[in-house]
């Protein structure tokens, strides 16, 4: 079936050159100077088929567009209001949200709920909601923090993140830590297993089985660990650890090995041990810098991926199933990628030590 004849538009004086000046605002309502060349087009003559082609369109948008102005003119060009519900929060009170979520308590706990500052403000539940959202306020959290104090703090972070950032040629790095005291757990009634709609659910209590220590040695170029597993946590468990690594080494590299500021560290037997294998480096992390230690890493990943939600009934079992993980993981191990600088790190630190004197005052 053939489309009907566009119907003929005709302008007056005053629409052509309104019209003739939409055209012309390419940069700030193109929307509307496009829909100003469709009406010029029609009204020189132009069906919708040819104004499509000259104009690059769509055929049904030179056709809206003449309809349009055929039955509002001029008023038919511009946008038509948008559905939907019109604003009944205002700025004022936008800003009362915020400064009082920023700024104040209430009387009666630590922190704003969105009903507690709903009803103090007049507010719906649902608007607080909203505004808290757009602006990224969740007073419902609370991130804890803990600035070293090792007077060698600066010289520690160098050291370290020089030795991740550019390894010594011929040896290998290791990023060594013990998660000690790893409880061997059994929940007091079976896990009901996840169905659709309803999550895993086990006991809230528990039966104890004893405990096991985990040292790792996180190889930081290809991301094997090294692990080896003991009953108890002290430096003779520690220098067992060292010669461990010292036989999965290969004899001809170095060994760099980055760990915390522990006590078994440090015992006149370790050191004579050290003293003894000269290819052994220790590169000791500032006090309250765990995070410094790539190894730590690999520990939540073990810790969320096996033993969070794992029951053991042993402590037999319990090192069987690490030591299971630690095989699976050496099969496709990953590497962790540090890419911040010493000074990057640094450099953060200053200003947040800047804004918690400013916060003090």
């Amino acid at each position: 079936m053939p489309f009907p004849v566009a119907a003929p538009v005709s302008l007056s004086d005053d629409e052509r050159a309104q019209l003739v000046a939409w055209s012309r605002r390419t940069k700030s309502a193109n929307g509307l100077a496009m829909r100003s060349r469709i009406v010029l087009a029609a009204a020189d003559g132009l069906g919708n088929t040819a104004i499509a082609d000259e104009l690059g369109i769509a055929v049904s948008s030179a056709r809206k567009w003449r309809s349009r102005f055929l039955a509002y003119r001029l008023d038919g060009l511009t946008d038509e209001p948008r559905p939907g519900r019109p604003r009944t929060v205002s700025d004022e009170q936008v800003e009362a949200v915020i400064t009082a979520t920023l700024e104040t308590t209430p009387a009666d706990a630590t922190h704003w709920s969105t009903r507690s500052l709903a009803a103090q403000l007049g507010l719906s539940q649902s608007a607080v909601s909203r505004i808290w959202r757009a602006f990224g306020l969740q007073p419902h959290r609370q991130d804890a923090w803990k600035l070293s104090k090792d007077p060698l703090f600066i010289d520690k972070v160098r050291d370290v993140v020089g030795l991740y950032l550019d390894p010594p040629e011929r040896a290998v790095v290791l990023c060594v830590d013990e998660k000690s005291q790893i409880q061997a757990l059994d929940r007091t009634a079976p896990i009901l297993p996840m169905m659709p709609g309803t999550p895993a659910r086990a006991t809230h209590d528990y039966k104890r089985a004893g405990t096991s220590s985990l040292y790792a040695a996180l190889d930081l170029a290809t991301g094997k660990v090294i692990g080896s597993l003991h009953a108890r946590h002290r430096a003779i468990e520690f220098k067992k650890f060292l010669a461990t690594i010292d036989r999965n080494v290969p004899a001809d590299f170095d060994v760099h090995v980055v760990l915390d500021n522990a006590s078994t560290h440090k015992t006149p037997a370790v050191k004579r041990w050290l003293a003894a294998h000269t290819r052994f480096h220790l590169h000791f992390t500032p006090t309250s810098a765990s995070w410094l230690n790539l190894v730590e890493r690999w520990f939540g990943e073990l810790t969320t991926k096996k033993l969070q939600r794992g029951t053991h009934r042993s402590v037999r079992e319990l090192n069987a199933d690490i030591r299971a993980w630690i095989n699976t993981w050496n099969d496709n191990p990953r590497p962790y990628i540090w890419t911040k600088t010493a000074d990057q790190i640094l450099d953060s630190i200053a200003r947040y030590c800047t804004r918690i004197n400013d916060s003090r005052h």
